[in-house]
């Protein structure tokens, strides 16, 4: 097994993480802002572990895209006018990283500004908002084969 496909297989079921770590946060996050609930070590650890998720697939995917994977080092070579004419080569090149950027900082966001926040229902109402603007942008740029290119969703 080459360094190239353990990376991707790494990338590939840590996004699995982001998912259930995502959802567990979103849902914490909403039931104690609509409850009203205090803000505890059990919610912190959940939104830690959603950030620290984004933050280790963030990572797996800039190694990929810029060092390891054949279709990330041709995107790049091929950055014009061909390549983003090409439906396929714009996702991976342009829309994919990008949203996946933007969800990652969405969800470093939340997690920064809800820490700062001492009314805990403001701190969940915080986490909810920046967590789901993540999450729904990282469910978008998941290549489910829906609206872009399909890949497995389990890599053996």
């Amino acid at each position: 097994m080459t360094f190239y496909s353990v990376v991707l297989l790494l990338h590939n079921w840590t996004r699995w993480l982001v998912l259930i770590f995502g959802l567990i946060a979103i849902f914490r996050a909403f039931g104690g802002w609509q409850g009203r609930k205090p803000y505890t070590g059990a919610d912190n650890g959940m939104a830690a572990a959603f950030v620290g998720s984004m933050h280790l697939q963030l990572l797996l995917g800039v190694l990929l895209y810029f060092f390891l994977s054949p279709v990330g080092l041709s995107m790049m070579k091929a950055m014009g006018g061909a390549a983003m004419k090409d439906p396929q080569a714009r996702f991976w090149g342009v829309e994919h990283i990008t949203a996946m950027i933007l969800a990652w900082a969405a969800a470093q966001i939340g997690r920064s500004k809800s820490k700062k926040i001492s009314d805990a229902v403001l701190k969940h109402k915080t986490a909810f908002i920046w967590f789901t603007i993540a999450l729904v942008l990282v469910l978008i740029m998941i290549p489910w084969g829906i609206w872009n290119p399909a890949r497995p969703l389990i890599r053996p």
